[in-house]
């Protein structure tokens, strides 16, 4: 019995080895999963933090703010230039937000035109008062849609240097040491480019309305009248005296779309003065140009004349403000 019991004493020892063994060695597989496990667990959130898109929990966990940006800086980083551009474009909601501001200037510098047209015109939108010297540098441009949005959200700012492109856009001219560079200045000379201009981005940033049915008639596709009546209306505050006999000299245009708002913005002038130069539009045969030469003599011959000396202080003052 006891040989018995000696020979089943080794026998339960070394079972019970294997299984401590056995525990031991499962415990350690474990411990190595879930160590590495730990490990890995950094790199997943990463990932996780960098491509929420890519996640369907984190989509899952985002605020509606958070989505919002999300949708916004994808659409930014899209591949297609339109959808860049549609998401561009609507960043000029977010009035006063940085993020925004420096996410339109960043798509104002995008190798495709319709990217910067986009951006462009948001950041006067936004009145996004820090993007000024953005949006100057943006006037030297080489697509000339682009320069004209820049040319409106300047102005948008109150920034008086938006008001040389518009000049040279009514006028075919080059304002002293100022404006476009030559080859952007021949495009607009260019009728057809003009018109496609007009047509395709003109009419988008430019206020163009309440000019009536009848103006809207005129234009052809071969027509650049729509984008210089634009830039006529556009220099109705502009302080430069060239500006008032760019105005006065366009009062006679072949376009009566463009005489109309000639006569449009030297009302808003508020210059006595230039009632005598614009008398002839009184017996326009169009009658839109007639009513509305009406309505500006009318208006302009009450009120009270400015002195010399007022005008002098305020072309001093505008030139003063824009060495600034």
């Amino acid at each position: 019995m006891r040989k018995r019991l000696n020979m089943r004493k080794p026998s339960m020892m070394l079972r019970k080895r294997t299984s401590v063994r056995i525990r031991t060695v499962g415990l350690l597989i474990l411990l190595g999963v879930l160590g590495g496990a730990q490990a890995q667990s950094p790199i997943s959130l990463s990932r996780q933090a960098k491509q929420p898109a890519n996640n369907p929990s984190a989509r899952l966990a985002e605020t509606p703010q958070q989505k919002a940006w999300r949708i916004l800086h994808e659409g930014l980083e899209d591949k297609n230039a339109d959808r860049r551009a549609k998401a561009a474009r609507a960043l000029g909601l977010l009035t006063g937000n940085a993020e925004a501001e420096k996410a339109a200037v960043l798509a104002l510098q995008d190798e495709k035109p319709n990217v910067r047209l986009a951006a462009a015109v948001s950041l006067g939108s936004m009145h996004a008062e820090h993007s000024k010297g953005n949006l100057e540098e943006a006037l030297g441009d080489s697509e000339p849609s682009v320069v004209l949005a820049a040319a409106n959200s300047l102005l948008l700012l109150h920034d008086d240097v938006g008001y040389d492109t518009y000049y040279e856009v009514l006028t075919g001219e080059k304002r002293a040491s100022k404006g476009l560079i030559k080859e952007q200045l021949d495009t607009l000379k260019n009728k057809k480019k003009m018109a496609q201009l007009g047509f395709e981005d003109g009419i988008g940033f430019i206020p163009f309305a309440g000019m009536g049915y009848e103006i809207f008639k005129t234009v052809t596709k071969n027509d650049s009248s729509p984008l210089r009546a634009a830039a006529a209306k556009k220099l109705a505050h502009d302080p430069e005296l060239d500006a008032a006999e760019a105005l006065v000299k366009a009062s006679g245009d072949k376009n009566l779309a463009v005489r109309a708002a000639a006569l449009e913005a030297i009302a808003l002038r508020e210059d006595r003065s230039l009632v005598p130069k614009i008398s002839a539009a009184l017996d326009d045969e169009k009658e839109l140009v007639r009513f509305t030469a009406a309505a500006c003599v009318a208006h302009l011959s009450v009120v009270p004349e400015k002195t010399p000396s007022s005008n002098g202080s305020k072309l001093v003052a505008a030139i003063h403000a824009r060495k600034k």
